[in-house]
């Protein structure tokens, strides 16, 4: 007779889980070139204290510096940097001035407002992170420069690897141009996708090639969107042919999206065509002879007419636009003071209040010594209270798993390393790892304390392992108590239900454009991609509010059917849009599907999306 295993709880399973790919070799060397160097020439120019804050600005800037477009790198680097500026100036001339009581309150404030600002998305919780970082260490790592010119620092380290990411080329980039190597590559991926979708309808893995076509899109669209790095850059060829080539991709999303709805097989053939798009793409040549699928469904036509399209716009190289997502300042500022905005902003604040003021109460106390490193209780709650890095008991597992291992590895090489070259060596080769550990959280903590650790020691001070041990520990019980507290006048989930708000909203706006005839295209599309993206946003965290302990686990109860239902309906949307292109009306399998969608949803009670009272009309 054999046991039964016992199922890995799903907070053990993330910690125990890394993702996987090949090494980003283009950014390990920025890594490499980037905080060692600039650490080395502040050492002998005679200012090392200098160059441990650029190399912190450098280090952070290496965390940031992820996959994608040198365009959009400048906002992914350059606001968080700016932000950390910021918190330096703000922490620095604060601690210098004002109370313990007082500085304590203003970091809670602080982390009010950076809770906040993080629910904007990937780039606001790193500018939330890097102001509340940059306001504890300003505040309390001992320096003898004054705030402008350790935010100058920071700025000058953040700048230095931002600069190396816009000017080396990554491998294979050179024979079509490194300057939009990260676009190309992106608009690549879309028309891989589609092929990818394409050959696995009908089988069981089609809705995870749609959610893949899903993320591909975002991916593209963010990489398109990305700021101008010079003036008049609508003028540039390359980018107007980029544009178009992701515009005529859309359509062929669509029909492949409703042959997916469909859950018939097709042709082998139907995916040689964007397959062979995507190496035209990828590789800036010709796109070539194009295999027309069969034209005998509404959705096979439309891929057929969509291959047609995009080969014409391949030629041209111009016209399309994104259709993305084009939120207005009064939307951002909406999304801060909602639901997520608060939720999010309230828990960062009491954790990283409250750790500071432990932080206060220790280093006043004098209870185990000097305690000079009282900002890294603070510091390190900040990384321990974000969502994007896991489900909260996952994160502090890592983060005390990663502190340990790296403070015992600096200590062995404190012990054998000349100083300050070997100081220097130790901050550029971890700098160089950053990249490779961002596969795990505990891997990625284990390298920055080794590379922090490094800089403290530059810095003219002790070996800190021990320290930086015990802060660990301290910060991890804080957020692990404070982060399973009832917020104040929050239900709990209520992040999760303004995500499945949103995204019905989203759907409820592309169900009446299709279902109101508009012969607007383009702005068919652009709703289509904005709720498969609120979509997908709130699969993803709905997935990690469900990793969470049960206390925190059990607010995302249901709401995965919610989001599964959801998409089933825009699933139903977009085949009936493709069908009602080829014949002038909705079949009327498509209503009955989205009323039983709908009706599905209205039972729930989670959120209600509404037929409009023409659909009727639109069957005939």
């Amino acid at each position: 007779m054999t046991r039964p295993t016992r199922a890995v709880p799903p907070w053990l399973a993330h910690a125990l889980r890394a993702q996987r790919g090949p090494v980003p070799w283009s950014a390990v060397t920025r890594g490499a070139l980037g905080g060692g160097p600039l650490l080395l020439a502040a050492v002998l120019t005679g200012r090392p204290t200098l160059g441990v804050v650029a190399a912190i600005g450098a280090m952070f800037a290496g965390i940031n510096d992820r996959p994608g477009s040198r365009r959009a790198s400048v906002g992914r680097i350059g606001g968080p940097a700016l932000a950390g500026a910021a918190g330096l100036v703000v922490g620095t001339y604060a601690g210098d001035h004002v109370s313990a009581v007082l500085l304590t309150l203003l970091l809670t404030g602080l982390g009010l407002v950076a809770g906040g600002v993080s629910a904007l998305g990937p780039v606001g919780s790193s500018v939330g992170t890097q102001l509340l970082v940059g306001a504890a260490v300003g505040a309390g790592m001992p320096l003898p420069e004054p705030g402008w010119q350790r935010a100058l620092a920071f700025l000058a380290g953040a700048g230095w690897l931002l600069l190396l990411r816009l000017a080396l080329p990554t491998p294979g980039s050179l024979a079509g141009g490194f300057r939009f190597d990260g676009e190309r590559n992106a608009v690549a991926g879309v028309y891989a996708a589609v092929a990818d979708l394409l050959d696995a309808t009908g089988t069981d893995t089609a809705t995870a090639r749609r959610a893949a076509l899903t993320a591909a899109l975002d991916h593209a669209q963010d990489a398109l969107a990305g700021p101008r790095l010079r003036p008049y850059a609508s003028s540039s060829a390359v980018e107007r042919r980029l544009h178009a080539q992701y515009a005529a991709a859309l359509p062929l999303a669509e029909a492949a999206t409703a042959l997916a709805w469909a859950g018939e097989p097709v042709p082998a053939r139907a995916s040689e065509g964007p397959r062979r798009l995507a190496l035209a793409v990828r590789g800036s040549t010709p796109t070539g002879p194009l295999p027309a699928p069969s034209r005998t469904v509404p959705a096979l036509r439309a891929l057929d007419d969509a291959l047609l399209r995009a080969a014409e716009a391949f030629d041209r190289g111009d016209g399309g636009g994104l259709h993305g997502r084009n939120r207005s300042r009064t939307a951002a500022l909406r999304t801060v003071l909602g639901a997520r905005g608060r939720e999010y902003g309230l828990r960062v604040a009491l954790c990283f209040g409250a750790s500071a003021a432990l932080a206060q109460a220790l280093h006043h106390a004098r209870w185990y010594g000097q305690h000079d490193h009282w900002y890294w209780l603070p510091a390190t709650a900040v990384f321990l209270v974000k969502p994007d890095l896991g489900p909260l008991a996952s994160r502090v597992l890592s983060r005390a798993a990663g502190t340990v291992l790296g403070a015992v590895l600096f200590a062995g090489f404190a012990a054998v390393l000349p100083r300050p070259e070997g100081l220097v060596a130790l901050v550029a080769v971890s700098g160089a790892l950053i990249p490779v550990a961002a596969r795990h959280f505990a891997a990625q903590t284990a390298v920055v304390t080794v590379l922090v650790l490094a800089l403290v020691m530059a810095g003219g001070e002790p070996q800190a392992s021990v320290g930086r041990i015990g802060e660990t520990l301290l910060a991890c019980a804080v957020v692990l108590v404070a982060g399973h507290l009832p917020m104040p006048g929050q239900r709990g989930g209520a992040a999760i239900r303004a995500r499945l708000t949103e995204a019905a909203g989203a759907a409820q706006a592309y169900l009446d454009h299709v279902l109101g005839e508009s012969d607007d295209r383009a702005g068919r599309w652009a709703l289509r991609r904005e709720a498969y993206r609120t979509l997908a946003e709130a699969r993803a965290a709905i997935a990690l509010a469900s990793a969470e302990l049960p206390p925190l686990a059990r607010h995302a109860d249901g709401a995965d059917e919610t989001a599964a239902t959801l998409e089933l309906l825009v699933d139903t949307v977009t085949a009936g849009a493709v069908h009602l292109d080829d014949t002038g009306r909705l079949d009327p399998r498509h209503v009955r599907r989205l009323a039983e969608l709908a009706d599905r949803l209205g039972s729930r009670g989670d959120v209600e999306v509404r037929l409009t009272p023409d659909r009727d009309r639109v069957v005939r």
